[in-house]
């Protein structure tokens, strides 16, 4: 059985953490490991229910399971949430080893960000002659932000130039609190700093652009520099003056470092790689680098970039139309499981979507709740497939994490993300070996889409059942719990449509009338007339077993025959003349006394040209039928 190692992290700096992995992975590549990531997005703007929906996956392992656990840190901001990964880890007695975070007692595997920031002030103030900074910070419990920043602050302090960080705001590692924070400078009027340090690139280059949009030039009126050394900074215009961290070394260390733990080898708490400031564009070092050649580069993959997002938004929104179109759960079920099975091309042949057991029961059932923390015992398995072959059974025991696991052969990388909506969890999906996409955020994308789509098949199905039973309310008597006049209306129109199109429709209408209602009112109260009524409307649908009844008055219903029930109607009116009470109007009136008055009519194609012929005459011969029974007029039905 191969080893597993659990790696916890958000996926916001994709192309950093797919640098880590690849470093990792090439470090563990001749032994027999997995890698289990545990992915997430959440964000320091999003609401708490939505924050607590993202990092539920994070709860999803059983730390015992696993040979070693990975915290990604510089993705990774929230400090209880890593204090609650440190502590399960360590309960479970499992190594732990953390990047771009420290714990007591934890392995830690960082860059030298103080004394590349420290290269970044030389080159800057011998270079350019920087005096004036602004810091632009991630948050001040991130241990590589508030690095750089002391970093800035010792440089400054060792030249008596302290005074000249003039400002440091913490932007959460938020581009849009950047963004904010030019702009509202731009409007003090104030100068401009010698140079922007941005804890981050994204950092970086929103501040060109903002500033840009405030009608200053980078590196003309202001420098800029940033950290992380990202592609997309490099190609950026200008490309960003950038601190390099090595974070494909760095996973390779940790991947090395876990060895070591496993073996019993003598190991250091603490590993340290070295990484360098590189100059660029936007510091005015336009011949340090040429950014020409990787522009030309990305400028070329742009077209198959752009076939692959084509291809990829067609499967998003064929999975909308699939899932949205579904009239049930089971339809859901069946049909999604169909769509991924026979086009899986993004997927790849190991993929798995599995839902909580309530998810189904709680579209049916408001009263079922969904687990807002942890997963169930059990998970539902809409789609799973590994290596090719599909996982059959309905349920599996979710502490396993991937149905049809084996544990053996090539190693592999497995991505879980949560499938929720705010902090209810609906399930979760896992990929498996799709490294880029890690990188290109396509996972996000997928899982957020994913999200989105069972949320709204799910509250569009819970409410057209309301609907539903709304309208089944709403059509139904509450007295006799027969349909009502309402629901006879539709039905009414249902026929004419019918009619009017010439459609070949046989149907006959029976009207009754309850007799003697008022005398049962009168001589034994109203609650006597309800239960009266009650059991004459049983009557007539103990007789009419197959046609729809309707009450469509006080006393008054009507029932729709066809099929059995209009071929045999003649001799259904005589057994429901033969079960009533002889007609009377004498008190006191049997305890069993039935009385109704009827009369049908049959539809005819050649002459009738409404339901409504059909209803006058059936009225006509009910009310000749009341009368022949209250001995008015002679003659039968």
């Amino acid at each position: 059985m191969k080893k597993k190692i659990a790696v916890f992290t958000t996926g916001w700096c994709g192309e950093i953490l797919s640098e880590f992995l690849a470093g990792m992975y090439k470090a563990l590549e001749h032994m027999s490991v997995d890698i289990f990531m545990f992915l997430c997005y959440p964000t320091y703007i999003d609401s708490a229910s939505n924050k607590q929906g993202e990092l539920n996956i994070f709860s999803l392992p059983d730390m015992e399971n696993f040979d070693g656990v990975v915290i990604f840190g510089s993705g990774l901001n929230f400090n209880d949430v890593l204090d609650d990964l440190v502590d399960r880890a360590k309960k479970a007695d499992v190594p732990v080893i953390m990047q771009g975070a420290k714990r007591p007692g934890v392995y830690y595997v960082g860059s030298d960000n103080y004394s590349a920031t420290l290269s970044m002030c030389e080159h800057l103030q011998s270079k350019h002659n920087v005096k004036s900074i602004i810091f632009l910070a991630g948050t001040d419990d991130s241990l590589d932000s508030e690095l750089r920043l002391k970093a800035v602050r010792d440089y400054l302090a060792d030249r008596n130039m302290s005074d000249e960080l003039k400002d440091v705001f913490y932007t959460k590692w938020e581009n849009s609190a950047a963004e904010r924070y030019i702009n509202n400078y731009c409007k003090t009027g104030k100068p401009l700093p010698d140079v922007f340090i941005c804890a981050n690139d994204g950092l970086a280059m929103q501040t060109c652009v903002s500033l840009g949009e405030n009608g200053y030039s980078v590196p003309e009126d202001v420098l800029v520099t940033g950290y992380d050394y990202l592609d997309d900074s490099q190609i950026f215009d200008p490309s960003i003056a950038s601190v390099d961290q090595c974070f494909t070394e760095m996973g390779a260390a940790c991947g090395k470092l876990w060895l070591d733990i496993i073996s019993g080898k003598d190991k250091s708490d603490s590993l340290v790689i070295p990484c360098k400031f590189i100059p660029g564009d936007s510091c005015n070092c336009y011949e340090v680098r040429n950014s020409d050649k990787m522009r030309r580069r990305i400028g070329r993959e742009t077209f198959t970039k752009r076939s692959q997002t084509t291809y990829f938004n067609r499967k998003l929104n064929l999975i909308d139309s699939t899932i949205l179109s579904c009239l049930t759960f089971q339809d859901f079920k069946k049909n999604f499981h169909k769509l991924l099975k026979e086009n899986h091309d993004y997927e790849g042949d190991s993929f798995h979507v599995l839902l909580e057991p309530n998810f189904g029961l709680s579209i049916y059932d408001p009263t079922v709740r969904l687990r807002s923390s942890g997963y169930n015992k059990y998970m539902e398995v809409v789609y799973s497939s590994e290596d090719g072959k599909i996982f059959e059974d309905e349920l599996f025991t979710t502490k396993n994490l991937i149905p049809g696991y084996s544990g053996e052969g090539e190693n592999h990388m497995y991505t879980f993300l949560p499938l929720h909506e705010e902090e209810e969890a609906y399930g979760y999906i896992i990929f498996r070996d799709l490294m880029t996409q890690v990188h290109n955020h396509f996972l996000q994308i997928y899982q957020s889409r994913m999200s989105l789509v069972f949320d709204k098949f799910r509250h569009a199905l819970s409410l057209d059942l309301i609907n539903k039973r709304l309208l089944e309310v709403m059509r139904r008597d509450p007295l006799t719990n027969v349909n009502n006049r309402r629901a006879y209306e539709d039905r009414e129109k249902h026929l004419q449509s019918e009619i009017n199109s010439g459609a070949d429709i046989r149907f006959a209408i029976a009207m009754f009338d309850v007799n003697n209602l008022k005398l049962v009112n009168d001589s034994r109260g109203h609650e006597a007339g309800d239960m009266y009524l009650i059991n004459a409307c049983h009557l007539i649908c103990n007789v009419f077993k197959r046609s729809p009844v309707y009450r469509v008055g006080g006393d008054e219903f009507i029932a729709i025959l066809t099929g059995e029930d209009f071929e045999r109607y003649v001799s259904l009116f005589n057994e429901l003349n033969n079960r009533m009470s002889p007609y009377s109007d004498t008190l006191p009136l049997p305890e069993d006394y039935i009385s109704i008055a009827s009369g049908v009519s049959e539809y005819n194609s050649e002459t009738d040209m409404s339901v409504n012929d059909v209803v006058k005459r059936a009225d006509e011969r009910m009310y000749h039928n009341k009368a022949k029974m209250k001995g008015q007029i002679l003659g039968a039905m």
